[in-house]
């Protein structure tokens, strides 16, 4: 990150100057340099010291509050922000909501890509997808309607000359003389869901109309209703270490060429990729075999489990169930491997028997297909092993069945 400069804040208002309360304490020299100097915290017992310690050295109580509560969102920031984190400003919401910087990274570079020099990112939150922008040399301009999330972007663009930000609400900015639009829409007021795309801010039906404008990326949940996705504009679903983060809709130029459905899987920091012009056809239904595949999140939010089963040359266990049976095994970074140990039908009796012959004392429980609690179906089972094993509650044709297996990573 460039060299940061307080004087350098290029904070633009549409309606006048901000300058929000909460952060008149922490945007100062004093309080700045006294957060970058705190150590971090890793109990309450250090917590109380630092406070105490603050307080001793003439701090007043509103300062200590101030770089006390951003230690503590920088510190979480670091599994999103890495190095960066700790050179940016945070609110709890804003950080929750921030887009994962190497995710981030990846949006920014389709625009690059492109060839779109001049973009604007309408819902800019605290300014994780603008940095990320602004670092690819791409003259971005963030636009945030709250006027302290506001502030804190400018703050974390500051180092940026070629990024600023402007407080306004996405749907009356003006988009003249921009090649592009990042948008990623709030789907919460306060702490609830916003299950209704009209509720949004801005509503999707505005991001979709600027498609017809401007080449667009719009930030989405995975879970997304996908009767939603327009035709015409790439799907691509996106988990980082197994967790599906985001489906993001691409138009214009922005989009690839024949692709219509994308899983992009992030692991250990490797990107790997499945694509295609539509879902794909799953594969027939086969036999259980040696080892059973459990498709990426991704891969199953944008239906390529087809695509994938023909790779490893796998079979459905079941219809409509997203596991996989080969009796090859076969390493593929879009599925975790399980080796079968034993199986036997979903009754608890024959289960206990089974985990305690195999002298199984912990053990992870995944169900799909069947309706049981795992937490709860653990509760019943009496584990006194000492091994580990993976407990597979699923069916396979009409029957429910219990596979112990484990975990594969060979490779």
């Amino acid at each position: 990150m460039p060299k940061r400069n307080l004087g350098a804040f290029r904070f633009q208002c549409q309606n006048g100057a901000v300058d929000p309360s909460e952060l008149q304490e922490l945007l100062t020299e004093q309080s700045l340099k006294l957060l970058d100097s705190l150590p971090e915290w890793t109990s309450a017992d250090d917590l109380l010291k630092t406070v105490n310690q603050l307080r001793s050295a003439g701090h007043s109580r509103e300062r200590v509050a101030a770089v006390l509560t951003q230690s503590k969102l920088r510190k979480r920031a670091k599994a999103k922000f890495s190095e960066f984190a700790s050179q940016m400003l945070f609110t709890e919401m804003g950080l929750e909501q921030a887009t994962r910087l190497n995710v981030a990274a990846l949006h920014a570079d389709r625009f690059r890509q492109a060839g779109i020099r001049q973009v604007v990112d309408l819902g800019c939150g605290i300014g994780g997808d603008a940095l990320a922008l602004a670092a690819l040399g791409i003259e971005v301009t963030a636009v945030e309607r709250d006027p302290v999330t506001a502030t804190i972007a400018s703050f974390n663009l500051a180092p940026w000359p070629n990024a600023k930000v402007v407080e306004s609400d996405a749907e009356s900015f003006d988009l003249s003389g921009f090649e592009g639009v990042w948008l990623d829409p709030a789907r919460r007021d306060n702490s609830k869901r916003l299950s209704d795309p009209n509720q949004w801010t801005p509503p999707l039906d505005f991001a979709f109309e600027i498609r017809q404008r401007l080449p667009i990326g719009i930030k989405l949940s995975p879970a997304m209703d996908r009767i939603l996705i327009p035709e015409g504009m790439e799907a691509q679903w996106v988990s980082v270490d197994g967790d599906a983060v985001e489906l993001v809709l691409w138009s214009g130029v922005l989009a690839r060429e024949g692709i219509a459905r994308a899983a992009t899987v992030i692991n250990a920091g490797s990107r790997f990729e499945l694509v295609g012009a539509s879902d794909s056809k799953d594969v027939e239904i086969g036999a259980l075999n040696k080892f059973l595949y459990e498709p990426d999140p991704a891969v199953i939010r944008a239906r390529m489990i087809g695509t994938l089963a023909r790779q490893v040359g796998a079979t459905m266990i079941a219809p409509k169930i997203a596991w996989m049976s080969s009796a090859e095994r076969i390493d593929t970074p879009f599925a975790n491997r399980f080796e079968v140990v034993e199986t036997v039908s979903i009754d608890r009796k024959k289960i206990q028997t089974m985990l305690t012959s195999h002298g199984v004392g912990t053990i992870e429980i995944k169900t799909r297909g069947v309706d049981l609690d795992p937490s709860e179906f653990r509760k019943q089972l009496k584990l006194k092993g000492s091994k580990a094993a993976t407990l597979i509650l699923t069916r396979i044709e009409n029957k429910r069945i219990a596979v112990l297996a484990r975990r594969d990573t060979e490779n």
